[in-house]
Order: structure tokens, then sequence, then C-alpha cells
């Protein structure tokens, strides 16, 4: 069973983010921030990451650059889904080692194609 962290500060993006992975029967773990993703990635590596840019405490671009530099940290899939949609923030994202990113609000239809495109669904 693939395992999916969802990061992020809000807890109804990430009931929403659940009900849809669940259904696509991958197991799931939450974190608030940065900060609590990093000790669950030390504990263990997700297969991918559904991660904010926006949070207190350690923001997404903070954990990414601190998640590939972990022993395993390369393998997980990232999908940056955040309402910065700038050309800026999405190029840092992707230079950083960001694999997708998604534009709040999300559906299902485009968290399956975007999980399709990293392999994953």
């Amino acid at each position: 069973m693939k395992h999916c962290l969802i990061v992020d500060d809000s807890a109804v993006i990430r009931k929403v983010a659940r009900r849809i992975l669940e259904d696509m029967a991958f197991s799931l773990s939450e974190a608030e921030n940065g900060k609590e993703a990093l000790s669950l990635c030390l504990s263990a590596m997700p297969d991918v990451v559904l991660l904010d840019w926006n949070m207190p405490i350690m923001d997404g671009y903070e954990f990414l650059t601190h998640l590939r530099q972990l022993p395993g940290g390369a393998r997980p899939k990232i999908l940056f889904c955040t309402t910065e949609n700038d050309v800026a923030h999405i190029a840092r994202a992707l230079q950083a080692g960001a694999d997708e990113y998604i534009m709040k609000p999300f559906d299902r239809d485009i968290l399956v194609a975007k999980l399709q495109e990293v392999g994953l669904a």
C-alpha cells in the first residue's frame, strides 16, 4: 500500500485530501507544518507528500529543502498544493525538488491526474 503524508495547516484541506486518497487505497499520515512533517519522515519515509507552501513554524519550501537532504529523502514524490500560483513560486518549488504543483482549490480529478503523472495512481 502506498503511503501519503498530507502537510497542510488547514484541517479542511487535510480532510478533503484524506477522503480522496483513502478512496485510492493510500495509507495516510498528516502534519500541520513542515517541522511535524520532517519528524514523521524520519520515522517512516512516505511514497508521496501533498505539501502546502504557506504554514507556520516551517513552510513547505523549507520542509522540502530539508527533506531532500535526509537519507531516503530523494525518494518521495512531492506535490506542492498551494494558492501560490505565480511562475516564480512554481519554478522555485520545482528547482528545490518538487515533482508536481497543484493549485488550491483542487478536486479528485486534479489530484488523481497529478498522482498519475508522478506514477502513483
